[in-house]
């Protein structure tokens, strides 16, 4: 209940676009730390709480830290979920280094051997030493909850595996971009309830789908579920072989509603999809009359004229449309087969570089 109909909640109108109201925002902040004496013992090991956690391409795992008591320093050794190491670098909330981070104040972490859970104690410990001993006493104790491994099964004939009695367990695998995103799924997926069968998360975690999560998923019995990440040619290779159904989502609510309706037999056919050739871009070349043509090799597959495209540089698709031409040397043709190379022009994106790789996609039901 807020101040202004009799609680104890202050409440201030702000707005992130304009900037109103941020000044009182924080008078009230201040004025409440006051009142409550809200304070922070700054001569003391470091202790906070992880905030966010994510795998940047460029400096690995990265974990948003918000400090509570004492000094964070370059240097110290810490222990946060079942990782330990040292603060191998400090960044401010712009991105520019800083030496140590106090009580309340919210920090980048760089050093860390993997990406914890949001929500995870970040703690400096006296010595390396002591938190690598409680990484491997918490990472054992993890192995033996993660020893649960279990016939492929897909969201499609869930419900009438249910109907002959063959499951009692969904098992569902999950991967995404961000931890906080991946909790939040998790969370929602095991707040599912069904008659006769349950949901379970066996395994969750941030950053692309991969190998080793196909052949648990394939151990398991379980489906894979990615969030805003990519899947490997490679991986999606050995899902086909294993027999393991990998579903892409971008929101979250998509993700719940699926489940359900597959655990309720409402499944309806959907379409998704499916690469069906991959080619590298060698090189560019301008033309006047046909604009900007990549050079390629393709690499597995084929790629056909009629087929949709997208242009992936690094893990971002920078560019999803059609085909404007495709020829080997000065011959326009209807389709390219895996190990030859042949001139791609997209319709009406000139902004393809060497190395892009160029995903021919279908859609199946």
């Amino acid at each position: 209940l807020v101040e202004e109909w009799g609680g104890k909640v202050p409440c201030i109108e702000i707005s992130a676009k304009t900037g109103h109201g941020m000044d009182q925002l924080l008078e009230s902040l201040l004025l409440e730390a006051e009142i409550l004496e809200l304070k922070a013992v700054r001569e003391k090991l470091a202790r906070g709480t992880i905030i966010e956690a994510k795998l940047d391409k460029g400096r690995g795992p990265v974990a948003t830290v918000l400090i509570q008591e004492g000094v964070l320093r370059e240097g110290d050794p810490f222990i946060t979920g079942v990782y330990s190491s040292r603060v191998r670098a400090l960044l401010d909330e712009n991105g520019n280094r800083v030496q140590e981070a106090g009580p309340s104040t919210p920090v980048q972490v760089l050093g860390l051997p993997g990406v914890p859970q949001a929500g995870d104690i970040f703690a400096v410990t006296h010595s390396e030493r002591e938190a690598k001993d409680l990484s491997q006493r918490r990472q054992l104790i993890k192995r033996e909850q993660d020893h649960r491994k279990f016939r492929s099964v897909t969201l499609s004939d869930l419900h009438d595996q249910i109907l002959q009695g063959q499951i009692q367990d969904l098992r569902i695998i999950v991967k995404g971009d961000v931890d906080g995103s991946v909790e939040a799924i998790a969370q929602e997926l095991g707040g599912i309830t069904h008659d006769e069968v349950r949901v379970s998360v066996i395994h969750s975690g941030v950053g692309a789908i991969s190998e080793s999560d196909v052949l648990l998923a394939a151990a398991s019995h379980a489906v894979i579920i990615g969030f805003h990440v990519t899947t490997d040619p490679a991986v999606r290779d050995v899902a086909m072989r294993e027999g393991v159904e990998i579903r892409n989502y971008k929101v979250i609510y998509e993700v719940v509603e699926e489940v359900r309706s597959a655990l309720s037999g409402l499944l309806r056919p959907t379409y998704q999809e499916q690469i069906v050739g991959s080619a590298q871009v060698r090189q560019v070349f301008s033309s006047s009359r046909a604009g900007t043509i990549a050079g390629c090799m393709v690499q597995n597959g084929k790629i056909t004229r009629n087929n949709q495209v997208r242009v992936m540089r690094g893990e971002e698709a920078v560019f999803t449309g059609g085909i404007a031409s495709l020829r080997r040397f000065k011959d326009d043709v209807r389709e390219v087969s895996e190990g030859f190379e042949c001139g791609i022009g997209m319709e009406g994106f000139n902004a393809i570089e060497d190395g892009d790789i160029i995903e021919a996609i279908v859609m199946v039901e």
